[in-house]
């Protein structure tokens, strides 16, 4: 069963000649605005460093505008090139929350573990393209890998319901009560989600792009790699009020590297998103192919349910 299609004008966004973006974009985070879709990408320059950058769509999958320089650059010394080789702001998944969007990226200085970065940014400064970023905190248990990283977008009972990928195979949660003081020394890292022995999710799994909340839970992308190291796209959906408890869970990846701009590249056989968004019952995925473009597939909403809920 096919569940997502890819736009025919894949990639949307490719390197080009400005330094800062050179080498590859890829792993985009997404939200929309006043009918806006807005594409947070991650870029590297020649020498592996990576910032963010920005890409505008209006109808979602054609960009119209993508800004000449990055939005966001490495700046604290978590983040800043130690040796050479990979290191920056990697991989932004975006929220809002009232009147603030929240960006969790990786953060790598290449030498240390690298650990999820947390800044924020008012709404109406973003939608001018103000970059008046917060400082970025570390959000990450200390002394430990950990990266694929956000929040569902509201307060639950417990606080903010933060998934991350603590230790480098399982996606695990921790509530978090105050986003502005969140003390990485009492996160806890339960498990949510497992590889799986035998599928094609059965080395390791990570949170894809952030939760979103539809009538029937929360639908969470998901990637999975199998012991041939293929990257791949699956969806759980999480209950609307007790989000550790993983309602349904796809058996057949929704999303799987076909295209030469996912078979070849900076990283081959890679279809890694870090956003996605609902818009009239249809579902956009925004994901890195091979680790150097950003593309987009979408579906119907009924038809990745209907991928959820089949047993075989």
């Amino acid at each position: 069963m096919t569940v997502f299609y890819r736009y025919e004008g894949n990639p949307i966004i490719r390197p080009d000649d400005k330094s800062w973006r050179s080498l590859c974009t890829f792993n985009p985070g997404v939200i929309e605005l006043k009918g806006v879709v807005y594409i947070l990408f991650r870029a590297m320059s020649a020498d592996m460093t990576s910032t963010i950058g920005l890409a505008v769509s209006r109808d979602g999958l054609n960009v119209s505008e993508v800004l000449d320089e990055p939005v966001y650059t490495p700046r604290e010394s978590f983040e800043m090139k130690l040796k050479k080789g990979h290191s920056g702001c990697e991989d932004p998944r975006i929220v809002v929350v009232g009147d603030r969007i929240f960006m969790f990226y990786t953060a790598y200085d290449g030498l240390h573990y690298p650990q999820v970065a947390l800044t924020w940014i008012y709404v109406e400064d973003f939608l001018d393209f103000k970059w008046s970023w917060a400082t970025p905190r570390i959000i990450s248990p200390p002394d430990i890998d950990d990266k694929d990283a956000c929040i569902i977008p509201e307060r639950l009972d417990g606080g903010f319901f933060f998934v991350h990928r603590a230790g480098g195979i399982n996606i695990v949660y921790d509530y978090i009560p105050d986003l502005d003081a969140a003390d990485p020394g009492r996160l806890r890292s339960h498990l949510l989600m497992s590889p799986r022995f035998g599928l094609w999710d059965n080395k390791k799994v990570g949170l894809a792009s952030p939760p979103l909340k539809i009538n029937e839970g929360w639908l969470t992308f998901y990637h999975g790699v199998s012991s041939d190291n293929v990257y791949r796209v699956g969806a759980v959906l999480l209950d609307i009020n007790n989000p550790t408890c993983v309602l349904f869970r796809t058996q057949e990846p929704l999303l799987s590297p076909q295209m030469w701009y996912e078979k070849s590249g900076y990283v081959d056989n890679v279809v890694f998103p870090c956003g996605s968004l609902i818009r009239n019952d249809k579902v956009y995925i925004y994901y890195g192919g091979a680790d150097k473009y950003v593309c987009v597939a979408t579906a119907t909403l009924s038809d990745v349910l209907m991928a959820l809920r089949r047993k075989d």
